[in-house]
């Protein structure tokens, strides 16, 4: 009796174990779709990140100088052909341009600040723009120009 016992018992652990695997709902996650999606983001994001830096239409001057090596992002003026002035990509007034960068710039003066002119701008306007700068105290002011391609040579 005790062995058709242990054969009893040990019959139901052989079904209840095949019952587990071979039965019941899947639980495993599919990721391939969540990977397929995250990188089409990526690649997205990738192509467009370069076109939102500055948005106001600029032509600028060609120049024989270097890139500068930046470690962040800077503050950016613009003057577009029309004369107006913008604080990165915003339409601003010449009399709210120094009250806005002293209320957004981190390290005080010391901020760097790029301004970029249109090549058939008025050169007194981006130097009225400059003056107002300098005279409000930043000293870390630098002009934004195209590097000058140079033609193939054959």
């Amino acid at each position: 009796m005790a062995a058709s016992l242990q054969r009893m018992g040990g019959g139901s652990r052989r079904r209840g174990r095949r019952r587990g695997r071979s039965g019941g709902a899947m639980s495993e996650i599919n990721v391939t779709p969540f990977v397929d999606v995250m990188l089409v983001l990526l690649i997205v994001f990738m192509v467009t990140a370069p076109l939102l830096t500055v948005g106001v239409p600029v032509d600028l001057p060609e120049t024989r100088a270097r890139a500068l090596g930046q470690d962040r992002e800077p503050l950016s003026v613009s003057v577009d052909k029309t004369g107006k002035i913008f604080l990165q990509n915003t339409p601003i007034s010449e009399e709210d341009l120094v009250p806005k960068l002293q209320a957004i710039s981190k390290n005080g003066y010391q901020e760097r600040i790029f301004v970029r002119g249109d090549t058939s701008v008025v050169y007194g306007k981006v130097m009225e723009v400059m003056g107002v700068l300098n005279a409000a105290g930043f000293t870390r002011i630098g002009l934004v120009t195209d590097q000058v391609k140079k033609p193939a040579t054959p």
